[in-house]
């Protein structure tokens, strides 16, 4: 056969290799050289057009959640919250809605082990009828800080020491001992439940205040958490090192599995809800991401159940190139005042600008199922196929129009500008009153670990008595005992 005769496109049955720009390639085996040896000719577009886009296969990696796994499935409403709120999707039992899931863990890299101890990411993407709503959340109800501006020095101390690239615990705890709001996280993260089995057996929580609005426009402060049908299940740290010796992507691996097998996922979300009007009835402020809502006074509600029962087709497309925020959110849901939501809701969006580009929204994983229409042109890879004259509003060519108003909270906001502290901060309650409900043996793995984490050589007296002092005020029992373990181990 003469390699160099013209053979049309159309005499071939099936798929034809081709370049981007859909020209066919007759040979994706060999380079254009001159001669057989080469060198190699420029003008080989197709090479070169080949090299360049492998070149650019790896994205940025996220600097946080950067290991994860996703799955699609939909949520289903099981109860009537109409009363709190005028969401479309959540306007009656039986609706269905259309999701996809990424569970992640948070400081380590994208190739780390699924088995090291580390807050679980857990964020759904809900594809309404009125626009896609993120609920971005953690495994744990709690976070280490409540003001936004302190995120980028607390993923800085978290993550490895710039110098050595090593993650080291005295780095960690001296950022932590300037901020004792982090104690109550701390009893989640060095609890028996700070490496979860596998993404399936764990909670869910979207950590911040969020605020829904009913159709009279009335507003309540909300607090959203998912719960596993088939129970929470952790590893000790021997198992860790077991299964993760065994297979360093074994929570991925389990969640593709099952969904394989037709052991599809399941959680049933509940809300807590608090009146705005009856904020100040607390010795906390309901506000402070560092707190929970103690369930015997503000109750979970079931409202719905998420199922996931489809793998995903592409892990690039629907992982990688998934992205969320808090701040696409859907009529009848609204922020509050939280402070850490309030910076997060710029910061997702501006941090998926820079990974995926100004146009992120418009990925097929990203984008909306329901119709949606604006004036956003142009921009680095915007690929919607646009043939308007009118890219600008209002016109009388452009038959668009404002959609039907609807509510959102409507408090007059009054106070001075300044930077401070919120007034109830009561940094140590909570904590105190999570570490006394451990039995006495998940006490004492608590009280090892954190040893171990105080063992650290580098570590200050100074540090370790900061420390001492915040565990002493959250629980005498618990400072004395770290005091003693302390110093009976020998000096490292």
């Amino acid at each position: 056969m003469d390699p160099y005769k013209y053979r049309p496109s159309s005499s071939f049955n099936g798929p034809q290799w081709s370049t981007n720009s859909g020209a066919p390639v007759w040979n994706n085996d060999n380079s254009l050289t001159v001669g057989s040896r080469g060198p190699i000719l420029l003008e080989d577009y197709h090479l070169v057009e080949k090299i360049a886009d492998f070149d650019r296969e790896r994205i940025p990696e996220r600097v946080v959640h950067a290991r994860g796994a996703s799955a699609k499935g939909f949520f289903e409403v099981t109860h009537d919250i109409s009363h709190l709120t005028c969401a479309d999707f959540l306007r009656a039992p039986g609706v269905q809605t259309p999701v996809i899931v990424r569970f992640s863990t948070v400081i380590h890299e994208r190739g780390s082990p699924e088995t090291l101890r580390d807050p679980r990411g857990f964020a759904i993407k809900f594809y309404t009828r009125e626009g896609n709503w993120d609920l971005v959340g953690n495994n744990f109800p709690v976070f280490f800080i409540r003001d936004g501006m302190k995120f980028p020095d607390m993923v800085h101390a978290l993550k490895p020491n710039p110098k050595t690239h090593i993650q080291e615990n005295w780095r960690v705890l001296d950022f932590f001992s300037h901020h004792p709001e982090s104690l109550h996280m701390f009893t989640f993260l060095f609890d028996d439940i700070g490496i979860p089995a596998d993404y399936r057996h764990m909670d869910g929580s979207g950590v911040n205040t969020y605020t829904l609005v009913n159709r009279a426009g009335k507003a309540h402060y909300v607090k959203f958490h998912w719960k596993p049908t088939c129970g929470v299940k952790s590893l000790l740290e021997d198992e860790a090192v077991t299964v993760g010796g065994t297979n360093h992507s074994h929570a991925t691996k389990d969640l593709t599995d099952a969904i394989a097998a037709g052991n599809y996922p399941e959680w049933t979300f509940y809300i807590q809800t608090i009146d705005p009007d009856h904020e100040d009835r607390f010795d906390f402020d309901p506000l402070d991401v560092t707190k929970t809502w103690p369930e015997d006074v503000v109750p979970l509600q079931p409202v719905g159940r998420l199922v996931l029962n489809r793998n995903i087709d592409n892990f690039f497309s629907e992982n990688e190139q998934l992205a969320f925020c808090p701040g696409i959110i859907v009529p009848g849901v609204y922020y509050s005042d939280d402070k850490l939501l309030q910076t997060r809701i710029f910061s997702y969006s501006d941090t998926q600008r820079h990974r995926l580009g100004p146009n992120y929204l418009l990925l097929p994983a990203n984008a909306p199922k329901c119709s949606h229409h604006n004036n956003h042109y142009d921009g680095l890879m915007n690929f919607m196929h646009r043939d308007e004259e009118v890219d600008y509003f209002p016109s009388r060519f452009d038959p668009a129009k404002h959609a039907p108003r609807y509510p959102i909270p409507s408090r007059t906001l009054n106070g001075r500008r300044e930077k401070m502290v919120i007034e109830k901060e009561n940094n140590f309650k909570q904590p105190g009153e999570r570490y006394r409900s451990m039995d006495p043996a998940r006490q004492e793995r608590f009280i090892n670990r954190w040893v171990d984490a105080l063992s650290d050589p580098r570590l200050t007296h100074e540090i370790k008595a900061i420390w001492l002092s915040y565990w002493s005020q959250a629980d005498r029992s618990l400072g004395q005992k770290l005091a003693g373990r302390l110093s009976a181990k020998p000096s490292m």
